[in-house]
């Protein structure tokens, strides 16, 4: 079995550019798959703390790197039309081919909307806006044109060129067997599960798995990803420090820190994402305890991904 992708997600709340660019370059030297940014208006809980604009963010670094692969974890469907972003995602792929990983999902903060004067509805009508956006994403990549009515947006004979270089494969975050998992089974190429559900990882699949049955698709053409909290030890001698730092940061039962299963040192780490690889997940992005700290990232990189 082939190792998953291994992606490090760096939400920028209270980082400058230089830094984000420092640790993207750091996890591209050191063979790190992927970066994963956060798409909030401000950070969450806290407004008036400095926090980048996530499309603006992604375009830099990419245009700032030549490997590493840039996404979003994930991005709000309520803050940009489907038709713009479809042109914004075709005009990224140009410019860092096959390199942008287009993550989205229905909206979670109802308070950045209402500060920004943005709709936000109920959980019924986000999930229709996305529904709506994954099919007119699907045939803007496809197609290079959007033609489409739907009850939300409506889009006519709108031109999407030049199309992607390397059609950006899409990221649907979220676990809700009512409207997201339903949209994931037909839509998606990369299913993401959010740190609050790893408690039910098996019971997730299991839903998406039959979904994709009533829908007739493959479930085996959907890529499966987890995002986690890793708290990384160098050694047992640390790991009481980096768990209570973990537990100071990422305690919050929405975190799952102990669901997922990803505190120890290199070894019990590289076992538990052994064991998220046996259960069929080709994706794993993950929180460090601190941060994305130098000493963390060669870790991950020299004694877990080099050891899968």
């Amino acid at each position: 079995m082939s190792r998953p992708e291994i992606g490090v997600y760096l939400p920028q709340m209270g980082f400058t550019y230089e830094q984000m660019l420092h640790r993207t370059r750091r996890c591209a030297d050191l063979g790190i798959d992927s970066v994963w940014l956060y798409d909030h208006l401000y950070g969450p809980g806290a407004p008036d703390y400095p926090s980048l604009e996530a499309w603006t963010l992604a375009t830099a670094l990419l245009s700032n790197t030549e490997r590493i692969h840039i996404g979003h974890m994930v991005l709000c469907n309520q803050f940009r039309h489907p038709a713009v972003l479809a042109k914004m995602a075709t005009t990224l792929d140009q410019i860092a081919p096959g390199r942008l990983r287009l993550g989205i999902g229905s909206g979670s903060l109802e308070d950045e909307h209402q500060r920004a004067g943005l709709p936000w509805g109920t959980f019924r009508e986000r999930s229709e806006r996305l529904g709506e956006t994954l099919q007119i994403l699907a045939q803007a990549f496809a197609e290079e044109r959007i033609d489409f009515t739907g009850r939300h947006f409506q889009v006519r004979d709108f031109p999407v060129k030049p199309g992607p270089v390397r059609r950006p494969p899409i990221v649907v975050g979220g676990v809700g067997e009512k409207y997201t998992l339903p949209l994931v089974a037909r839509y998606a190429d990369v299913w993401n599960v959010p740190t609050y559900a790893l408690g039910e990882l098996r019971q997730k699949v299991s839903v998406l798995r039959s979904l994709c049955d009533d829908a007739g698709r493959d479930p085996s053409t959907i890529v499966l990803s987890v995002e986690a909290v890793m708290a990384l030890a160098p050694n047992d001698r640390t790991l009481p420090q980096v768990r209570q730092l973990a537990e100071k940061r990422f305690g919050l039962p929405a975190f799952g820190l102990h669901d997922g299963g990803l505190i120890g040192t290199p070894p019990a780490i590289v076992d538990r994402l052994g064991e998220l690889t046996e259960l069929g997940f080709g994706q794993i992005v993950l929180f460090t305890h601190d941060r994305g700290s130098e000493e963390t990232l060669e870790l991950l990189a020299t004694e877990v991904i080099a050891r899968l």
